[in-house]
This record gives structure tokens, sequence and C-alpha cells, in this order.
């Protein structure tokens, strides 16, 4: 399935519903934290007005999101 075109807002927004939270910012980056059974999943998201297609995927994929749940937490 495509990406979207999304803000490194949007990307916040998006995962802060499927339970991460903001830990901290440092510049235009945001890092972000959820505790996953035993793991723990960190991860950092560039505050862009867009984010390259690359960097999202591998956002989604540090953060265990299929392209479709994404969509759908998007629309939510």
């Amino acid at each position: 399935m495509k990406l979207p075109v999304v803000s490194g807002m949007d990307v916040i927004k998006a995962l802060h519903k499927a339970g991460f939270i903001v830990i901290r910012q440092k510049g235009s980056h945001v890092i972000l934290k959820k505790i996953s059974g035993e793991k723990i999943i960190k991860l950092t998201v560039p505050l862009h007005k867009t984010i390259k297609k690359g960097t999202l995927r591998k956002i989604l994929d540090i953060a265990e999101i299929s392209v479709e749940e994404f969509l759908k937490l998007l629309r939510k």
C-alpha cells in the first residue's frame, strides 16, 4: 500500500493513538516511547513539514505498525 505524504506532527499524533508517549524533544526531533510487553520501543520523529517516504517507512517498521494500521490511526 502507498504511503501518504504527512507532516511530523501528523505522525506523532498517529503514534500517540497507538500508545506511544512523548519523552522529550531536541531541536526539531521528538523522541517517543512505548512499552510493549517486555520490550521498550523508542523512536525519533523529525518535526518536518513533510516526512520522506523512506523515513516514514523506517519509523513504522521500528514502531511495528503496518501501513494499513497507520492509515487507520491517521483517520481517527
